[in-house]
């Protein structure tokens, strides 16, 4: 080897190993934690995102459940309902939702923080986390339009969009937050000693509840009920649509739920387990249910199954056992079955999609299985042992107190504002419209413009 050769190598050698000596001298203990710890946040943050953007893409499968289990006519409606709220909240949410939600203030709602303005100490409720706060917001932001979008299946098909547009803005900016606050944001409820995860009740609830005051206020379709009292059905366009939304939905729920932890640690992996298996009981339970019921297993029952699992562990996923999980979903499955029946052919109120039966029944009684099935193992210091493991009736009353506080809220806050709507610029389309389809009088267009019929002679 030529002798050139030899020395520039040696000479690298030397150059790499003086390279080394330098590093390991600047080596300390606190320089290494701090590499550490930033490392740390960096991996955090990673994991903040990727868990916001599956739950960002929940927004598509809300869509098309949505659209499957509501009428061809009126497809393009349901679509622009869905994308218009995470739009709309996106900009809301930043001027003044997460604010009221998370800023300083006091016991009932935020009073700082506004767009997304930080003195160094006004959103000391998220202090647990060490994202940055951008991140904080974007993951806060897409459950925000979680619940705005659970409101627009059980006002589907007969409700004016420039209505629906002003309600979004009023359930983003103020409605949701006041609820982030009392229970995320160190608020009366939080203080009352209520748990909720990921957001049964703060999200699911919260949606469900003024998805019920909206029916209320609209009332049901034409054609959904006879003169006697009795129920028509009226069957959804697309079930392979829904059935998407629904596995789009299940798979965004491992953002939602494992997400919560904004940081990427080991109880990630209990939590994606807890929620996938509660979503399977709950699929199994509705199936045998409706089978039971109307002699056939019903495939919309059983989707809405799935999601009344998911729904019903969202509280408790950080807190209960695999099994407390199975219990908690397959309870859900059988609850959300009924739940439909008896909104539909009792209190004869419209939900096409079974919204409020999913979202705010089964938010419900998850929120309270927090109370039964908690651990404390599963994670120490927050909620203690449930009833069923020797921890009293405390946290069950802290959980029953939070569930009625949110429907308190939620009825009133959602009857006003449908009320106000309603009498300012009306809130439902016209009788011409409806039987038309709102996609071509809202939006012009049609959803399948070239499968027409015609006929020849």
């Amino acid at each position: 080897m030529d002798k050139k050769i030899i020395k520039l190598l040696c000479l690298f050698n030397v150059l790499l190993f003086g390279a080394a000596l330098v590093v390991y001298a600047e080596a300390t203990p606190d320089g290494n934690a701090a590499a550490i710890s930033e490392a740390k946040v960096v991996m955090d943050t990673l994991w903040v995102l990727i868990a916001g953007v599956l739950v960002f893409f929940m927004q598509a499968g809300f869509a098309m459940v949505e659209t499957g289990f509501t009428r061809a006519k009126n497809a393009c409606n349901i679509l622009m309902k869905n994308l218009m709220d995470f739009s709309i909240g996106t900009v809301i949410y930043w001027a003044v939702g997460f604010g009221i939600m998370f800023g300083a203030g006091n016991l009932l709602f935020g009073t700082s923080g506004f767009f997304l303005h930080d003195t160094g100490s006004t959103f000391a409720s998220l202090d647990w986390t060490a994202v940055p706060l951008i991140a904080k917001y974007f993951f806060q932001l897409v459950f925000a339009a979680t619940a705005a979008t659970i409101v627009s299946g059980a006002m589907a098909e007969r409700t004016k969009f420039k209505s629906y547009l002003i309600y979004s803005i009023a359930i983003t900016a103020v409605i949701y937050p006041v609820v982030g606050h009392w229970i995320w944001g160190g608020g009366i409820l939080a203080e009352k000693g209520m748990w909720d995860f990921a957001g049964s009740t703060v999200v699911h609830s919260v949606g469900g509840w003024l998805a019920l005051t909206g029916a209320i206020i609209l009332g049901p379709r034409l054609g959904k009920y006879n003169t006697d009292g009795s129920s028509n059905a009226i069957p959804g366009h697309n079930i392979p649509l829904a059935s998407l939304g629904v596995f789009i939905l299940w798979m965004g729920w491992f953002g939602f739920n494992p997400g919560s932890t904004m940081a990427a640690v080991k109880d990630i992996a209990h939590i994606a387990v807890t929620t996938n298996a509660s979503a399977a009981a709950g699929a199994i339970t509705a199936m045998l249910t409706a089978w039971k019921l109307f002699r056939k297993p019903d495939i919309s029952m059983t989707l809405n199954g799935a999601l009344a699992g998911l729904v019903g562990i969202t509280a408790g996923c950080a807190f209960v056992s695999v099994p407390g999980s199975l219990i908690i979903g397959g309870a859900a499955g059988i609850l959300v079955v009924l739940s439909v029946v008896f909104i539909d052919k009792v209190l004869r109120i419209d939900d096409p999609v079974g919204a409020i039966s999913v979202h705010a029944v089964c938010g419900a009684w998850g929120t309270i299985a927090v109370g039964l099935f908690a651990q404390d193992k599963f994670a120490p210091g927050t909620t203690g042992n449930g009833l069923l493991f020797g921890g009293g009736y405390g946290l069950l009353g802290s959980q029953l107190l939070g569930v009625v506080s949110v429907f308190a809220w939620c009825v009133v806050a959602g009857l006003l504002v449908f009320y106000v709507i309603k009498k300012l610029i009306g809130l439902r389309v016209t009788r011409e419209e409806e039987l038309r389809g709102l996609d071509i009088d809202e939006h012009g267009m049609e959803s399948y413009a070239d499968f027409q019929v015609f006929t020849t002679r």
